[in-house]
């Protein structure tokens, strides 16, 4: 009877010898987070830094003056050798950032501090996971002064506001630049091939219209030399790039290394033509958010909008080129809506700061310039698609329609172009070889100037 009171003793001193203990010592640490991969992109666009780590991270930044800094102190972190490896991934030719030092500030903050070229403005922000990502926290350097497209196309001698007078073709004459094709093999679709009815081959020099209008603007004389009175201006699209991979091949090919290789390739063969010019959304490895595409095109005056991509599927069989044109009632197949909500998270991958991201292209409105922009765009695709059907099978004997949000720009005609099926081993090894890129190329090219010789550019009103 006299043991119970002694043992409720004992627990009672070791209950707050526990208690005393604790209150010497404090509230226990959280475990630090762990950052798993350190990531640069620089561009002329902007330049950006990402963490990637195992738990969401917590970061407060400043910039000081003279010389130009950017301080970031990040909380709940330790230093470790993943991120002192950030020290060695910034490249001499960064347009924005000297270097960067990395140390411990104070128990649990990391500080980083960029050394800057010019003055810049930041965004800093965090991304939630999404697909093989973890928590990531993203440094955007913005320039103060944001480069302009033309301006850049000027600095690099691919702008000028007037064409340059050049001899007329022939109606049926090969493309200027343009090698001769080798003789295609029957084309390989799952369907009919399309037919495209179009006539023999005339360059947009020698239609009736221009040519009126040449003669108009040389005072009426016919036998003055001809001009060319506006540029044609194309807006090339590689999709994805940086964070956003795209879709990848079982030889680990990403989607965005080859569509930026064929957007190259493509824009060479354009600017040989005597009377166009190209502006490539993005001509590096960097992210380049859905609706900043857009803008990029409509603040050069773009005639066109080709976006350039490299189809998967879960299934590595599918196989096939195929071209989209924007929709105005829904998609045209479920495989359609597919792959349009599947380009539409490129945002979401490749990491947009909701904070500063322009919605407008989320709501766009179906008025008389979509309705006429989709009908210009399909006869592009059609075009572009009875091309390529020349050199590989089709997936679909037709142009397909979705609610491309990257189509979107309601005063230009705008496709999409799915060269091959990254995901099907034998279309991987296609699109990794240098003649089938040519061949692309220039069925893109062909069927671009189909496109011009039925719809003459001086249709349009504007003149650059």
């Amino acid at each position: 009877m006299n043991r119970q009171p002694k043992t409720i003793s004992r627990r009672t001193v070791l209950k707050l010898g526990g208690t005393l203990l604790l209150s010497v010592l404090g509230p226990l640490p959280a475990a630090a987070a762990q950052i798993l991969a350190v990531r640069v992109w620089p561009a002329d666009d902007y330049t950006r830094v990402t963490l990637e780590n195992d738990a969401a991270l917590k970061a407060t930044h400043f910039i000081v003056k003279d010389p130009e800094r950017l301080v970031v102190d990040i909380e709940g972190l330790e230093l470790n050798p993943t991120l002192k490896s950030l020290v060695a991934k910034i490249q001499s030719n960064d347009p924005y950032i000297k270097q960067v030092r990395v140390g411990q500030n104070r128990p649990n903050v990391v500080r980083l501090v960029f050394d800057l070229k010019e003055e810049i403005k930041p965004q800093v922000f965090t991304l939630e996971p999404v697909g093989a990502y973890k928590h990531r926290l993203i440094f955007d350097l913005y320039p103060v002064r944001a480069v302009d497209p033309i301006a850049a196309m000027i600095e690099k001698g691919e702008w000028s506001p007037a064409g340059v007078p050049t001899a007329p073709a022939m109606p049926g004459a090969p493309l200027a630049g343009l090698p001769a094709p080798p003789p295609a093999d029957p084309v390989k679709t799952d369907t009919p091939p399309l037919k495209t009815d179009t006539p023999p081959l005339k360059s947009p020099l020698s239609t009736p219209e221009l040519a009126q209008q040449q003669q108009r603007a040389d005072g009426g004389k016919a036998g003055a030399p001809p001009k060319v009175l506006r540029m044609i201006t194309i807006a090339l699209d590689p999709g994805h790039g940086g964070e956003d991979p795209g879709a990848s091949g079982n030889r680990g090919t990403h989607e965005k290394d080859i569509v930026l290789a064929i957007a190259k390739r493509l824009k060479g063969k354009l600017e040989e033509q005597p009377n166009m010019r190209v502006m490539l959304t993005r001509d590096a490895d960097y992210f380049v958010p859905l609706g900043t595409r857009v803008d990029k095109a409509r603040k050069v005056q773009a005639d066109l909008f080709v976006s350039i991509h490299a189809d998967a599927f879960v299934d590595a069989s599918a196989r096939g080129s195929s071209v989209f044109a924007l929709s105005e009632k829904g998609a045209s197949s479920s495989a359609a809506r597919w792959l349009a909500n599947k380009e539409n998270q490129a945002d979401t991958i490749g990491g947009v700061n909701v904070k500063n991201n322009d919605l407008q292209l989320a709501s766009v409105l179906f008025d008389l310039s979509t309705t006429a922009q989709i009908n210009d765009s399909m006869k592009l695709a059609k075009a572009v698609l009875g091309e390529i059907g020349g050199i590989n099978r089709l997936h679909k004997g037709a142009v397909e329609q979705a609610g491309f949000a990257v189509l979107k720009a309601p005063d230009i005609p705008s496709i999409l172009i799915e060269t091959a099926f990254i995901s099907n081993p034998e279309e991987e090894a296609r699109l990794l070889d240098n003649a089938y890129q040519d061949q692309i190329a220039d069925a893109i090219v062909k069927g671009i100037r189909h496109y011009f010789a039925k719809n003459p550019p001086l249709a349009k009103s504007r003149l650059t």
